[in-house]
């Protein structure tokens, strides 16, 4: 009897263990669950604690809330120059009533995928290949908008497709591999001549600019040269004229520069200045005089010694003429720059024999 007892006890607990197991309901956050009441839709449980009739409620339906990702498979599609691409989408939806994504349909993700599948068919086959790879962002937007419109009815909210890649058939792509290294190697060649051109330009420029720099260097050099030349040549004019020598002191000069002149194998020709036959001539007749003074005198009346003292008079003329020459260039020469002419040799003293000439000699032999 005892034992009858202790099993109907027993049942009992267990029974009532079951009934509140299914009578109360905990919902976690973002979560909705749907309950049925003798197979019709009752309610929707919330978030937190709820109790349900035992045996009479029934939870129909979990519903995450939450947003959440669908990577659907790749799917072939012909676009309108009839090349076979293949597709690759994501996306991205969140259930926004329960009861509609539970009751409207029978199962929204897959109608979502073939539903996705169709809207890229019919916009990859209005585009061509290359404007379907550039297009991206227009397919996306043109997805979402057909989706959403249509998933409206089922409680489902998509909040954004995404394509993640668009694999066309092997040929086409290594045409276009082709294609794309053919357009790298002419922008690299472009790129090369381009500059190559910069170069020779910016060469042409700097061998410009450097052969207007050496001529401008070359006219400075040549116009401060001649500047020079100008005020070295001024200043000897300045000083000579300053200096004012006489006639007889540029006949010496002259004199003394004939050796340099005469020294070279090609020299025919020798110039001989005015003043320096005027000066000879001058001195040439101051020493005539005296020899003619001597001619006057009566041959009978002339004796040894008067010959000797006037050829002694004369030769002490001479040189006392030498010695005044050797005076002013002196005097013009410290006028000038103190030494003598640069390339001319010093002034050698000239010896009164050389001076007299043949008068000199003729009155020593008279004498």
């Amino acid at each position: 009897m005892e034992l009858v007892i202790a099993v109907i006890v027993a049942v009992v607990a267990l029974f009532v263990a079951i009934t509140l197991i299914r009578a109360v309901r905990i919902v976690p956050q973002q979560r909705n669950f749907v309950v049925e009441r003798l197979g019709k839709y009752q309610r929707t449980l919330r978030p937190g604690l709820n109790v349900l009739v035992p045996f009479v409620d029934s939870v129909r339906t979990k519903v995450d809330l939450r947003e959440q990702v669908v990577s659907f498979p790749p799917q072939p599609v012909i676009t309108s120059d009839n090349l076979v691409v293949s597709i690759d989408t994501v996306l991205y939806f969140k259930v926004i009533d329960p009861v509609k994504a539970t009751y409207e349909i029978a199962n929204f993700l897959q109608a979502i995928e073939q539903l996705t599948v169709t809207t890229l068919r019919n916009v990859i086959g209005s585009l061509d290949l290359e404007k379907a790879l550039t297009s991206r962002e227009e397919i996306n937007r043109h997805l979402s908008g057909v989706l959403d419109e249509t998933t409206g009815r089922w409680g489902v909210k998509v909040t954004r497709v995404e394509i993640k890649a668009i694999e066309p058939p092997p040929s086409i792509r290594d045409s276009m591999e082709k294609q794309m290294r053919a357009e790298r190697e002419r922008r690299a060649t472009i790129l090369t001549a381009e500059g190559h051109k910069q170069a020779q330009i910016l060469n042409a420029e700097g061998d410009k600019q450097a052969a207007v720099l050496r001529a401008d260097g070359d006219r400075q050099s040549r116009i401060l040269q001649a500047e020079g030349q100008a005020k070295a040549i001024r200043t000897v004019f300045d000083a000579i004229h300053t200096a004012n020598p006489s006639q007889k002191v540029l006949a010496y000069q002259y004199l003394q520069a004939l050796p340099q002149i005469a020294n070279g194998t090609a020299n025919k020709i020798w110039v001989v200045p005015a003043e320096l036959t005027r000066a000879l001539e001058g001195l040439g007749g101051a020493l005539g005089g005296l020899a003619g003074m001597a001619d006057d005198k009566p041959a009978a009346s002339l004796d040894a010694g008067a010959v000797e003292r006037e050829a002694a008079e004369a030769a002490q003329a001479a040189a006392d003429a030498a010695r005044e020459i050797q005076d002013e260039v002196k005097e013009a020469e410290q006028q000038v720059g103190g030494g003598a002419p640069r390339g001319l040799p010093a002034p050698e003293p000239v010896s009164p024999s050389s001076l007299l000439g043949t008068e000199d000699s003729t009155a020593r032999e008279q004498a």
